[in-house]
């Protein structure tokens, strides 16, 4: 009698102790599988061109900046290896489609914008809407309502909803006004960080050298009506480049990053003031 009391026990105890295992095993599984669901990639997009020195700098600082928030991240530096003006949107463009396959959303990322308050200013997934980092009211130097340029973060969902940007923009500026108007014309809401403990002199680091890296304002022909002008047919799916080379490298602190050298392709029908004699001497 004494020995069944004993073996009873013992049963009980091992089905309780298999209870407790497996309940725990199958909290594990889906939490894991939770994490998997929410995971969240991005595509941290850098136009360049003749801008080594900042890309230095950059590229230890973002991801450091991005790693102390626990963003899972990769660098897409588009190189434009053509003799054209610079064209920031349709480098953006590029950087998308090759990088779609692989991340859910991007930023679009100027090289000279460092962000400084890694504590309320972060590049978590933008679930709501795109939101624009670089805020009018934190910028150092753009304080304009419209402005979304300088860091903008978008799900790739929503980034193909407007069709990209506009590549139409040859030289400096303009694209983001553009891409303000297609994001309002979407119905899709901006947001943007406020209440922060900085300011506009301390959110941003600005390492622009106006005197190294001049900036390209001409205006040429009917460009700048043109570039009044929406064109939501144009977009990334107009976007015509070669990718010469694509190579994954690493700054001199270590950085991997991946480094895209494209030729973009220019319709002299459609925008003829795609060339001018200063190219060679103009960064952006």
């Amino acid at each position: 009698m004494f020995k069944i009391r004993v073996l009873i026990r013992i049963g009980a105890l091992y089905f309780l102790l298999f209870f407790l295992i497996s309940f725990w095993y199958s909290s594990k599984v889906e939490l894991h599988e939770s994490n998997l669901e929410s995971k969240h990639r991005l595509a941290v997009i850098v136009p360049f061109r003749n801008r080594s020195s900042e890309l230095e700098q950059f590229l230890p600082h973002m991801n450091a900046y991005l790693s102390s928030q626990a963003i899972d991240h990769i660098f897409m530096v588009i190189n434009q290896a053509d003799t054209h003006r610079f064209n920031r949107a349709a480098l953006i463009n590029i950087g998308f489609i090759e990088s779609r396959t692989v991340v859910d959303y991007i930023v679009m990322h100027d090289i000279d914008l460092l962000p400084m308050n890694s504590r309320e200013l972060r590049y978590d997934y933008p679930e709501n809407g795109p939101v624009h980092l670089a805020s009018p009211i934190y910028h150092p130097i753009y304080h304009y309502p419209t402005y979304v340029g300088g860091i903008l973060m978008i799900t790739c969902e929503d980034f193909e909803r407007v069709n990209g940007m506009s590549p139409l923009y040859w030289g400096w500026g303009r694209e983001d006004d553009n891409f303000f108007v297609r994001m309002k014309l979407a119905g899709m809401k901006l947001y943007r960080p406020y209440n922060l403990t900085t300011n506009s002199s301390n959110t941003f680091a600005h390492i622009h050298d106006k005197n190294v890296h001049k900036r390209d304002y001409a205006k040429y022909g009917q460009q700048k009506e043109e570039g009044r002008k929406i064109y939501p047919e144009m977009g990334f799916n107009t976007t015509k480049y070669t990718l010469i080379n694509k190579s994954i490298l690493k700054t001199k602190t270590g950085v991997e990053y991946n480094m895209l050298d494209v030729k973009l392709e220019c319709d002299y029908n459609l925008t003829p003031w795609c060339d001018h004699p200063m190219t060679t001497n103009i960064s952006k």
